[in-house]
């Protein structure tokens, strides 16, 4: 008897161990599972020959094992508590891991908002070193174009007071005259270059250096041998322009001679064909150098 009774605690005892992994109500159905396998083997046995012995068997493991049973539902098994501690450790290492991952991801959030913010303000302090280059650059292009127009300007005038030509009286009136009856039918660039052709001659040291003796020179002008020169009334419009001519206004490109082919003698075609260099023609008055 005590030897079947030192088999099933044996039993008893080994399955207990397997199950130090499940859960404590697990735990109690194994228990009852165990019980229930260790009366039916006693009743086996005893069905084999151990006569009355039998009943006394399962008499006893019935008031030990409800006894164990009890005993357990008071106290966590040692094997449950290694499994709880482990669990308990396990979370703890978790919610560690977890509290450490939640740094790194918030440290390197702020990390990366504080490199994009730098950033930025590398980028803003470049546009605006590079918006104030910018406005040097124009400044300084505009202060050259300035100097450039003025020194333009100076050349200008400077070319103008060189082609002025200072007149007396004489040779002002003998210029407005001669200009309406060579060009009095023209626009306004004929009259200039007629005035010009003047000036020219005045300038040249193949003619005369005054404007009555260039004029009245024999055989240069028609209006001079058919008096019409003084039949002439100057209008304001020729005014303006022997004044544009002794400002400097010129576009004759040094022409000293000039004709009307249709009201010109053939023998003065002849020789401005033969001895002169053509240049242009406007307004038809040919242009000759």
């Amino acid at each position: 008897m005590l030897t079947i009774f030192s088999f099933l605690q044996g039993i008893y005892r080994f399955i207990k161990k397997m199950a130090v992994t499940v859960t404590k109500k697990m735990y109690r159905t194994a228990a009852v599972f165990v019980s229930m396998a260790a009366v039916v083997t006693v009743i086996t046995l005893t069905s084999n020959g151990f006569g009355t012995g039998g009943r006394s068997v399962i008499s006893a493991y019935a008031e030990t094992v409800p006894q164990s049973l009890e005993e357990d539902e008071g106290e966590t098994a040692p094997e449950e508590m290694n499994m709880i501690t482990e669990a308990k450790i396990r979370v703890e290492l978790t919610d560690s891991d977890s509290r450490r991952d939640g740094q790194l991801f918030a440290g390197s959030i702020l990390e990366r908002d504080v490199r994009k913010k730098q950033a930025m303000d590398e980028l803003m302090k470049a546009q605006a070193e590079e918006t104030k280059l910018e406005f040097v650059r124009q400044e300084e292009e505009r202060a050259r174009q300035e100097a450039e127009a003025a020194r333009l300007q100076a050349e200008e005038e400077a070319r103008k007071n060189a082609a002025r030509t200072s007149l007396s009286e004489e040779d002002y009136n003998v210029l407005l005259k001669i200009v309406q009856a060579e060009a009095g039918i023209c626009d306004e660039k004929g009259r200039i270059l007629v005035a010009n052709v003047i000036l020219n001659r005045v300038r040249s040291s193949e003619f005369p250096n005054s404007v009555t003796a260039v004029v009245y020179q024999p055989s240069q002008f028609s209006p001079v041998s058919n008096g019409n020169i003084n039949r002439v009334k100057v209008t304001e419009e020729t005014k303006q322009c022997v004044d544009r001519a002794l400002a400097g206004e010129d576009y004759s490109q040094g022409a000293l001679y000039f004709m009307n082919r249709g009201r010109s003698r053939s023998g003065a075609v002849k020789w401005f064909d033969s001895r002169l260099t053509y240049l242009f023609e406007h307004d038809r008055h040919q242009f000759y150098r």
